[in-house]
């Protein structure tokens, strides 16, 4: 495997891991889609997690920008399963200022940060999570972080996987290691794998 897998290389991890799954997927939103993704089922394996989190790190180093203020950046991640994960192994390959992250109380509650634990004003911070969907997510957070005063320079996940109603982020640059197309159907009466009697198994939020 190359210093940073192709995206060919990532999916067949991903796979491997059963990380990636093909079949028929509601997800909580009521979306349905041809194939599931959950990135913490590769960051299981030590050696897996490496790889992701360090070649993540060699694409974002590869921008001069980025590698002109790692010393001073941030990295702030969601507090999930894969976004603390993937934050801190590419800290740890950048070794970038400090790491933190955000949170919710409830599901449907909004993002905050712990107490004692929040960003300064003009804080360069980078957005890193395990996969890129909807964006909403890391929307509320750059919100969460931009209320504060910081300077959010960029987003960086693993996997890019767009759905049709994914937010958009101007001109803020995003980095990531593979990009996959699933195919989205917006409900149940949409959805072309329905029509065909595919049995659907739900997704857990």
């Amino acid at each position: 495997m190359q210093l940073v897998p192709t995206n060919e290389e990532v999916i067949a991890l991903l796979r491997e891991t059963g990380a990636l799954r093909d079949g028929h997927f509601e997800y909580p939103n009521g979306m349905h889609a041809n194939e599931y993704l959950q990135v913490a089922l590769a960051f299981r394996y030590y050696q897996h997690a490496k790889v992701l989190s360090v070649g993540l790190s060699r694409r974002l180093r590869a921008d001069p920008e980025i590698r002109a203020m790692i010393k001073e950046l941030s990295i702030v991640c969601p507090n999930n399963t894969a976004g603390l994960p993937i934050g801190y192994g590419v800290a740890e390959a950048l070794r970038v200022h400090q790491t933190y992250w955000a949170e919710k109380d409830t599901e449907t509650g909004p993002m905050r940060f712990r107490q004692f634990l929040e960003p300064h004003k003009g804080e360069k911070v980078l957005l890193v999570d395990d996969v890129l969907r909807t964006g909403n997510r890391l929307t509320e957070l750059r919100t969460l972080l931009e209320s504060y005063g910081a300077q959010v320079v960029g987003l960086a996940v693993a996997v890019y996987q767009p759905n049709p109603t994914i937010a958009d982020f101007g001109k803020l640059p995003l980095f990531y290691l593979a990009k996959m197309d699933a195919m989205y159907y917006k409900d149940s009466a949409s959805c072309e794998l329905c029509k065909k009697g595919v049995k659907v198994e739900k997704v857990w939020s």
